[in-house]
């Protein structure tokens, strides 16, 4: 996920630093590429606050767990 569509998702920097629970410093220092612990708790932020999470980024999420369930199995 990159800044520009976490940012717009949850209606800006002071929004997205709100919903976190983050300073807005914090957020104005995330990189262009959100690494997955970011971009994971922006994806719970939109859950909590009822908005949509973008279709492409949960067949990410299930095929990360798909892969983290073989990897368990074996």
């Amino acid at each position: 996920m990159n800044k520009d569509l976490a940012l717009n998702l949850l209606g800006g920097a002071a929004a997205a630093a709100q919903a976190i629970g983050i300073s807005i410093q914090a957020v104005n220092k995330w990189p262009e590429h959100l690494p997955p612990r970011i971009a994971d708790r922006v994806v719970a932020a939109l859950v909590r606050l009822g908005k949509p999470v973008p279709q492409e980024f949960l067949r990410r999420i299930d095929a990360a767990c798909a892969g983290a369930s073989e990897e368990s199995a074996a």
